[in-house]
């Protein structure tokens, strides 16, 4: 039986006699294989030849990559992350592949490392500093297990500074959406305001984690589990669509979300509503805001919507409250109360 092998490079030439012959290369540049396709000898070199090309060379930057899409580490990252990730690790391999790990020490390695963040900065700046996290998390990974001996990306800072501290649901945009978009995505936008949840942690919520009262769920993206009692804004849509089993969140033929198929719909019907300069994923900002409008404490808030303490201030001070005027008036209003004023 005849094999056929993939990328072999045929040449034929003829001898100083001139006669004719045939000589057979592993790929084109690659190493010349002895005898002829289906011979023993030239099936073992092939498969020898193939293996050398593929293994990563060990003392570059390509080894820690290949390494770390192996470790638990990666394991542990949601499949959208790995997906985002695997784009970006191509990019990374194609710059620096062949980038020896003894010269990670060199201190004008971090200057090589910053001109090609800025080079991509050029194009954006948030998929630079995108970049930047996850060569920095490689090598930090790689430096914790002893395979290199300094990371250079560390405390690299970013470039993109945008902040959403403007982009966070109003009731005015809340009113307008439900006015106007279909129905089946109404209970996704009340799921997010009154739990704090990220989309992916959203579409995959299963009716099995509804007991009536509370909504139990394991983030996708960080591993924590929260236990969120329900709302009864909430608990009354919920109960309207419950079912024992499947997926709580379905499209309009009844079948389970894609990512791509949700984002699409709902930009969609945003854009009909009239509603701009806010997203979904605007929705966990604004369940915070929301929380903390109403009175609720860092530690209550962390609780349901699964952020940790420093996080949900960072939110509150940075980017979604934004001095908000309701918490002024209400400042006034309590430093009023124990006032004593002249009569």
């Amino acid at each position: 039986m005849r094999v056929r092998l993939k990328g072999i490079n045929k040449v034929k030439t003829k001898l100083s006699d001139g006669t004719p012959v045939v000589y057979y290369y592993a790929w084109k540049g690659g190493p010349r294989l002895p005898g002829s396709p289906g011979d023993h000898e030239f099936n073992g070199a092939y498969n020898a030849a193939i293996a050398k090309k593929v293994q990563p060379p060990s003392g570059a930057i390509f080894s820690i990559l290949m390494a770390f899409q192996g470790s638990s580490e990666w394991s542990d990252l949601a499949p959208r992350t790995q997906k985002d990730y695997i784009g970006l690790i191509k990019i990374i391999e194609k710059k620096f592949g062949d980038f020896p790990l003894s010269a990670l020490s060199d201190r004008r390695t971090r200057g090589v490392f910053m001109a090609w963040r800025d080079e991509r900065a050029k194009a954006s700046r948030r998929q630079a500093d995108y970049g930047w996290q996850v060569l920095a998390r490689i090598l930090s990974w790689a430096h914790g297990r002893g395979l290199v001996i300094s990371n250079p990306c560390e405390k690299g800072g970013r470039l993109y500074r945008g902040t959403r501290a403007e982009n966070v649901w109003t009731d005015a945009d809340e009113a307008a959406f439900l006015a106007s978009a279909p129905s089946h995505l109404h209970l996704p936008l009340l799921l997010a305001l009154w739990t704090g949840q990220r989309q992916g942690d959203l579409l995959n919520l299963a009716w099995t984690q509804y007991d009536g009262e509370r909504i139990r769920l394991r983030q996708g993206k960080t591993g924590t589990r929260v236990v969120i009692p329900v709302g009864a804004p909430l608990k009354a849509a919920l109960e309207t669509a419950r079912k024992k089993q499947g997926t709580v969140l379905l499209n309009s033929d009844g079948d389970v979300w894609t990512s791509d198929g949700f984002r699409s719909s709902w930009r969609k019907a945003c854009i009909a509503a009239g509603v701009t300069g806010v997203t979904f994923n605007d929705l966990r900002g604004t369940a915070v805001t929301r929380l903390a409008l109403s009175g609720c404490t860092l530690p209550e808030i962390a609780t349901i919507t699964g952020h940790s303490l420093r996080d949900v201030n960072a939110i509150l001070d940075t980017h979604y409250l934004n001095r908000d005027s309701e918490l002024g008036d209400n400042a006034i209003r309590k430093l009023e109360q124990r006032t004593k004023f002249p009569k």
